[in-house]
């Protein structure tokens, strides 16, 4: 029986820092760079954080050629009160 634990460091978190250091990615390139620190990492897992992210408004996925897309973090606007 496997036991699923939660991660110190949450995927979306490594997803977004990972993104602000290197700027746009592709998701093969951010997959390679997010499985050092979450080394039982699936790529499925990965494009279901992605999605929530786009989601959200983080950031945005565009495609690049056949299977290849583009994951770059979207600019944030900072609320005016």
């Amino acid at each position: 029986m496997t036991s699923k634990t939660w991660k110190p460091y949450p995927l979306r978190t490594v997803v977004v820092e990972l993104l602000q250091r290197k700027g746009a990615t592709t998701d093969t390139e951010l997959y390679n760079m997010a499985k050092e620190i979450h080394s039982d990492l699936g790529f499925n897992v990965l494009n279901k954080e992605l999605m929530r992210l786009e989601i959200e408004g983080i950031i945005n996925v565009s495609a690049l050629a056949r299977g290849k897309r583009r994951v770059e973090l979207l600019k944030r606007k900072r609320r005016t009160k």
